[in-house]
């Protein structure tokens, strides 16, 4: 009978996790052109649909926030292709 109350206390927590996953994926914007430098904050993800990648996958670029594109850090931003 004790396996209940742990049930009950340990659900909420799951449920939390889930709302934070989901609101998680829905921050990763979709757009079809590369935004300009200066344009993403840093460790800001996008998704670019602009063909340049191989088949099935598509462009992912995090942003940077380097001193030549008006940052003061020299984090550059980063690009790769993987699955959609």
């Amino acid at each position: 009978m004790k396996f209940l109350p742990i049930c009950s206390r340990l659900l909420p927590g799951f449920a939390g996790a889930a709302v934070v996953v989901a609101l998680a994926g829905a921050a990763v914007a979709q757009v079809t052109r590369e935004p300009a430098m200066g344009a993403m904050k840093e460790g800001e993800v996008v998704l670019v649909d602009d063909g340049s990648c191989p088949k099935g996958q598509i462009k992912r670029i995090v942003g940077g926030n380097h001193v030549k594109a008006g940052g003061y850090k020299q984090i550059v931003r980063t690009r790769s292709c993987v699955p959609r």
